[in-house]
């Protein structure tokens, strides 16, 4: 039979046991503790790095204001990114970590390090113990010396004061800030009666009428809108404008087109349209040939190309745009007359 185990309490002179209490060293004083000028030396390092968190906030705010935010940069080895996310995750790390950090280091260095020991007790507190525990919070705050170094406590209070902010100035993309960029395309940057050659998205190359054919859907942008610009250099509003001036063009028998202005806008029976869903502007292109309707996958908003675009089913609660078009004489390309003749994609507030 195996020896049972005896208590510490009661274990035989000269036995060791391994379950004995160790105790806890003797507590040693850090430097802060015995010399006062590295206290004050300690309270500015804490104090400094509570200012460079209101610096870095003060930046993040000027960085959201000031920077385009289709401006780009290249960071090497990270590749290209955009100017402005880059300012703000930065400042608004700076920020944070500086407080995280202001607050480790005040931790370390100034407040009250000693060891405490406190022995287990059931879970529910006595009135002496709530008692006690308030008496030690008061104690804690006492120890950490909030009240006798009023720089820490100030620059603490302002750090954490202008880091809301940040929040608040992310706000301001809730009011009417795009003013009329809804409104316009790039294809409307000629004037009201201006043509655009309407340029095949996929090749580059300019459409013909004999291009598109029937049962299919050709994709297409204007010309001039490409990602680079003449010098050679990332053209920073290509993805912004190419999200509201892209199309599809489809080729219907002009007996089919229900509405005289959509038969006004088209040419030989070939109609461009908007390819931004109207529900949440998700990119359409799935195409039905015997019906003309035209599915976006997102929600299944259907329109019927047929008949001005109207919707036929689905969350959509507009018609696709449509884009006038006419064919050049003399070098036989599609080309758009002026811009579409209300905004593309999604409603909006201001739309009116």
């Amino acid at each position: 039979m195996s020896e049972e185990k005896l208590p510490a309490a009661h274990a035989p002179a000269g036995t060791l046991d391994p379950f004995a209490d160790p105790g806890l060293p003797e507590h040693e004083p850090r430097r802060t503790d015995i010399d006062e000028k590295a206290a004050k030396r300690a309270e500015r390092q804490v104090s400094l790095l509570f200012v460079i968190s209101m610096l870095a906030t003060v930046g993040f705010i000027a960085s959201y204001v000031t920077i385009d935010k289709y401006r780009i940069v290249d960071l090497f080895f990270f590749g290209k990114i955009g100017a402005l996310n880059l300012a703000l995750g930065v400042t608004l790390g700076i920020a944070l970590f500086c407080i995280g950090a202001g607050a480790v280091h005040w931790a370390r260095t100034l407040m009250t390090d000693e060891e405490i020991v406190q022995e287990r007790h059931e879970l529910k507190s006595s009135p002496e113990d709530r008692e006690a525990g308030i008496r030690e919070f008061q104690q804690g705050a006492a120890d950490s010396g909030i009240g006798r170094r009023p720089l820490i406590r100030r620059t603490m209070i302002g750090a954490m004061a202008l880091v809301p902010l940040s929040g608040v100035v992310l706000l301001r993309d809730l009011g009417p800030l795009p003013g009329n960029k809804l409104r316009h395309t790039f294809w409307g940057r000629k004037g009201p009666e201006g043509r655009t050659v309407i340029i095949n998205e996929n090749t580059g190359k300019p459409l013909k009428p004999d291009h598109i054919i029937k049962g299919s859907l050709t994709m297409a942008k204007p010309e001039g809108l490409n990602q680079e610009t003449e010098d050679h250099q990332p053209n920073e509003h290509y993805l912004a404008e190419m999200g509201k001036a892209v199309i599809l063009l489809v080729r219907l028998e002009p007996d089919e087109i229900k509405s005289k202005k959509q038969l006004e806008w088209s040419y030989q029976g070939i109609v461009a349209y908007s390819k931004i869903c109207t529900h949440v502007g998700c990119p359409i292109g799935l195409y039905e040939q015997q019906t003309h309707h035209l599915l976006c996958p997102c929600h299944q908003s259907t329109f019927d190309l047929a008949d001005d675009g109207a919707v036929v089913f689905g969350p959509a609660a507009r018609s696709l745009p449509q884009l006038k078009i006419t064919v050049n004489e003399s070098t036989g390309f599609l080309e758009a007359v002026g811009d579409f003749a209300e905004p593309v994609g999604p409603s909006f507030w201001e739309r009116g």
